[in-house]
């Protein structure tokens, strides 16, 4: 299990990671989501004792990763593929993992099995491989061990459908054999498949986390008004009725169930194109939703859309 107690991380002024709290259960695959320089990865190095914690805590199994006897056989990481001696061959790689940690070589053979490289691959160097080929590698390396615990950065970055299905499978049956799984992937269609839990991260805290399906079904209810001009009338007349709107165009995510919703659009005559609950929308617009004031690449405001 992962524990993350009030954890902060600063830089100067900068607060990367503001006192962040969650845990990663036994048994379960933990989605760990946030946009680009959230604080995902400087949690990430923290946990694995890359980088030091400014305050809180941070423990695998109740320790700290530096306190682990042989972290490799305890906790597996993947944070970046490309991190792989370039001039060392994927078998070179392996047999110092394995000769590190005390394991037979033999480990080595199965891992390449496991992780589906070829022997033609295994001994082309590093710097030869695609990144998906990297990715592979890397996921060798953090299960070399055996171990309880994975925290991956990423790892289906690079890798082709066939491949993240491959992942998607390995993952979910090392959870379901017990292992604790903590993933950060922008995949988030990946993410929704395998994870049975989520944390939600922005500018460095905690925005949601939860159960997927609790995060889900409780993310209200998602209405499109049929003209666009309506928007902007419908979500006041929400607002009358004590519902919380968030607008994107002629799209509105409420707090509310669609049979309220869909009554005081008709009261107010404003006709509506889509009314649905909004877990059908997926884990991509919670996310987007929860994230929003987090985006780089956030849309203009209506306000900002209407004065132009």
């Amino acid at each position: 299990m992962i524990e993350v107690q009030n954890l902060t991380r600063t830089y100067g002024g900068y607060r990367a990671v503001d006192d962040v709290s969650f845990t990663a259960r036994s048994g379960r695959v933990t989605g760990f989501l946030g946009p680009n320089g959230a604080g995902k990865s400087t949690t990430m190095r923290v946990l694995v004792g890359l980088t030091p914690a400014t305050s809180g805590t941070a423990t695998i199994d109740g320790r700290r990763f530096a306190e682990l006897p042989n972290p490799a056989r305890e906790v597996g990481v993947l944070l970046d593929a490309s991190a792989q001696h370039a001039g060392r061959t994927g078998r070179e790689i392996l047999t110092i993992a394995a000769d590190t940690i005390g394991l037979p070589r033999i480990r080595v053979s199965e891992m390449l099995d496991l992780v589906s490289l070829t022997s033609e691959e295994a001994d082309r160097r590093v710097r030869h491989y695609s990144l998906g080929m990297r990715q592979r590698l890397g996921l060798a390396v953090s299960l070399i061990g055996d171990p309880r615990v994975l925290i991956l950065d990423e790892p289906a970055n690079g890798l082709d459908p066939a491949g993240i299905r491959w992942m998607r499978d390995l993952l979910r049956g090392y959870a379901d054999r017990g292992g604790t799984v903590l993933l950060s992937s922008h995949l988030l269609h990946e993410i929704e498949v395998v994870a049975d839990d989520l944390v939600v991260i922005g500018r460095g805290r905690i925005v949601a986390q939860g159960t997927k399906a609790d995060l889900l079904a409780g993310a209200g209810s998602s209405v499109q008004t049929a003209r666009p001009e309506d928007a902007a009338g419908l979500v006041r007349a929400l607002g009358d009725a004590g519902l919380t709107a968030t607008r994107a165009d002629a799209r509105l995510r409420v707090d509310g169930e669609a049979r309220q919703i869909g009554l005081i659009a008709h009261e107010a005559g404003i006709p509506l194109a889509e009314l649905r609950p909004a877990d059908g929308a997926g884990l991509e617009e919670m996310f987007l939703e929860l994230t929003a004031d987090t985006q780089r690449e956030s849309a203009p405001t209506a306000q900002a859309g209407e004065a132009a």
